[in-house]
């Protein structure tokens, strides 16, 4: 169930609807970026896999930052950012609802907003476990939406042996600049792995099937992902791929010549999925960090009869509305992009703190000191170039 809620949060907007926009960035050097970004998410990745063992609470980043740094103010910070990017995030997914959307009905776009960011609020509402049932099960069906693609684009695959060259970049900084631009974006795809530890405290033998859940769930988007991005990018021009707003939709045409309802529909499944799963996040660490007392009591009220925090819950909702009412998809992402190497790189910072400590308790998982290291610095990295970007 923690993979599958995992794969839910992490798989939706990020390739469903990201593809055509990371296409008419990177080009055929798309792959590269999505490469660059896995790798980026990994070291993360098991930084918190790491954490998730040590401190298996609510909160997250926020808790972690607290232990490495002994400070409530950057632990207040950083729980803030960690809702900050929830919401984008969510706010970006229900923008890429809307080209889906549009696939079947022309409905006025702030009418879709309200009335999908009001349902997913009242799913969120209901109750943890009905929540995550029914996003693992949209998770099933979105992931075999990834499988049907891949398995209809099958010839792009089988065409790798002959055109992998295209996919390299030369040496040439346009090449490389494309590769940059395009993991940025790419990197928002792998966005969700965190939001696993925010249900620490309602996981079962949490200090070794969280960590693990974690990293099953990066390996198998990992695949799924370059997967895709190899066979959308062999199958048309990327300026074609670009100019989609359901490009899986457009893939699925491409392979069959047939009709893509079913891929839409499932398009529409995995936005709806990561959109919930974003809000149930934002909702969790707003109680977290109210239960710590960083943030008003009023969040951490719990309704007797859902055992979920409704305030929080509520407040995240409204928010989540302004911002895809204001907001753009790649916008959003991008933003939501940045914020999150910010946190991933106090992060990481923190694990390093607290490795240097001493030895971990016995029966953890843990990671080689490089692990958080390099995880900062692949963080740090991107997030300084683009505030030399912005200065300029």
């Amino acid at each position: 169930m923690l993979v599958l809620y995992g794969l839910g949060t992490t798989i939706g907007a990020g390739i469903y609807a990201l593809v055509g926009e990371l296409a008419g960035i990177a080009g055929y050097l798309a792959p590269a970026s999505f490469l660059v970004a896995t790798i980026m998410a990994a070291l993360t990745a098991l930084s918190f896999a790491e954490l998730s063992g040590r401190f298996p609470r609510c909160a997250g980043a926020a808790l972690y930052v607290k232990e490495g740094f002994s400070s409530e103010r950057l632990s207040l910070i950083v729980g803030l950012l960690v809702i900050c990017a929830g919401l984008t995030s969510s706010a970006a997914i229900i923008n890429g609802f809307i080209g889906y959307l549009n696939e079947f009905i022309q409905i006025d776009r702030s009418i879709s907003i309200i009335a999908l960011t009001l349902t997913i609020g009242a799913i969120a509402a209901w109750g943890i476990a009905e929540s995550v049932s029914i996003a693992a099960f949209i998770t099933l069906i979105e992931i075999s939406g990834l499988l049907l693609v891949i398995a209809v684009s099958h010839s792009g695959l089988a065409a790798l042996p002959d055109r992998w060259h295209e996919l390299l970049p030369g040496m040439d900084t346009i090449s490389w600049g494309g590769i940059y631009a395009g993991s940025l974006l790419a990197f928002y795809a792998f966005i969700g792995f965190e939001d696993m530890v925010e249900v620490a405290e309602e996981t079962r033998k949490v200090r070794r099937n969280l960590p693990i859940a974690i990293m099953l769930t990066l390996a198998i988007t990992s695949i799924l992902y370059m997967a895709v991005m190899v066979t959308a990018v062999f199958a048309m021009p990327p300026e074609e791929l670009a100019g989609s707003d359901a490009p899986l939709a457009r893939l699925y045409e491409h392979y069959t010549g047939g009709n893509a309802t079913v891929i839409s529909i499932i398009g529409l499944f995995a936005l709806i999925n990561g959109a919930l799963i974003q809000l149930i996040m934002a909702s969790r660490v707003l109680y977290g960090l109210g239960s710590r007392h960083l943030l008003p009591a009023i969040f951490t009220q719990v309704n007797t009869t859902t055992r979920t925090p409704l305030v929080a819950t509520a407040v995240a909702t409204v928010v989540i509305l302004a911002f895809a009412l204001a907001g753009r998809l790649t916008t959003l992402a991008e933003a939501t992009s940045l914020i999150m190497l910010c946190v991933f790189a106090l992060v990481n910072l923190s694990l390093w703190r607290i490795k240097r400590r001493g030895p971990p308790p016995h029966g953890l998982i843990v990671f080689p000191l490089w692990i958080p290291i390099a995880g900062f610095l692949a963080s740090m990295g991107f997030v300084m170039s683009e505030a030399i970007k912005l200065l300029h």
